[in-house]
């Protein structure tokens, strides 16, 4: 991988500065969440452990036996929060989904492979015990962006029963990731975040999913918005290229969007983003 001065990871992966209107999207999440929780049955704060941040919010379905989608959110894995993102829900709702909003703890308190492992624990425990609240355990799918990207991904490659041995080894079979991030060097190397990831070598050994194997008897979709650095749409072409087409079955650069738009784009009836939310639960 070629190498480049702090300014240019700076340039590449600063997504604030990139995007000058970001607070308005930010406004905007915030709004349609509060909106969503209003509008639609939900449980809040439903613990999933007992550590930092291990809660998780819960947006039934319809029906009963419904496909489960866990969709796991970004901020650099150092800010934002599920509640900024159950407007998420209802586009899942329509698709006939439930869908689950898990917390983290955030860096520094806590490192990324600390954070992968708090995500692989609020999955086994929806695996676990979404049965009782319409969910088909049968069926959990992960969808995330940007940093929940990477661990939806992460997710993806979990080997489920070295976790648990009551976990199915292909427990997560579908994900759909927005302007995921593959590989922690490049973040590694990136001053405007070190400070907080406090990554190290062995962290970007251990949580790179274009690193690991590829996820057996499953699919991957991954979407990046063309607007967005090419660092990012580089990324979004890494994981299919690691993990080959067979198990990345898309990877497209989506036109007109950036890093913050994409996720809205998901709630868009009728958007390509939407498309692929039916086939993720489908």
């Amino acid at each position: 991988m070629t190498k480049h001065d702090g300014a240019w990871y700076d340039r590449m992966y600063n997504n604030r500065a990139l995007v000058p209107e970001h607070e308005t999207h930010f406004a905007r999440w915030r709004d349609t969440s509060a909106q969503a929780r209003k509008a639609h049955r939900c449980m809040l704060d439903v613990a999933y452990g007992q550590g930092p941040n291990e809660s998780l919010d819960i947006f039934p379905a319809e029906q009963a036996h419904a496909p489960v989608v866990v969709f796991i959110h970004g901020g650099y894995w150092r800010s934002l929060d599920k509640a900024d993102h159950s407007f998420v829900a209802p586009a899942f709702k329509n698709l006939g989904a439930l869908t689950v909003v898990p917390n983290y703890a955030l860096a520094p308190a806590v490192t990324i492979p600390e954070i992968v492992m708090q995500m692989v624990k609020a999955v086994a425990w929806t695996y676990r015990n979404i049965h009782r609240l319409g969910g088909d355990p049968q069926r959990i799918y992960v969808a995330g962006h940007s940093a929940g990207g990477h661990l939806a991904a992460m997710i993806m490659a979990c080997q489920w029963q070295a976790y648990a041995k009551d976990l199915p080894a292909h427990l997560v079979q579908r994900g759909l990731s927005l302007s995921g991030l593959y590989e922690l060097e490049s973040v590694m190397r990136t001053p405007f975040v070190q400070p907080s990831l406090l990554l190290t070598q062995a962290h970007v050994d251990q949580a790179s999913p274009a690193w690991l194997p590829a996820p057996r008897h499953a699919s991957f979709m991954s979407v990046a918005g063309a607007d967005e650095s090419e660092e990012f749409i580089r990324h979004n072409h890494l994981i299919q290229k690691a993990w080959g087409k067979k198990v990345v079955t898309v990877c497209e650069d989506l036109p007109g969007l950036n890093h913050f738009s994409i996720v809205e784009a998901l709630t868009q009836p009728g958007h390509r983003l939407q498309q692929l939310a039916a086939q993720l639960v489908r």
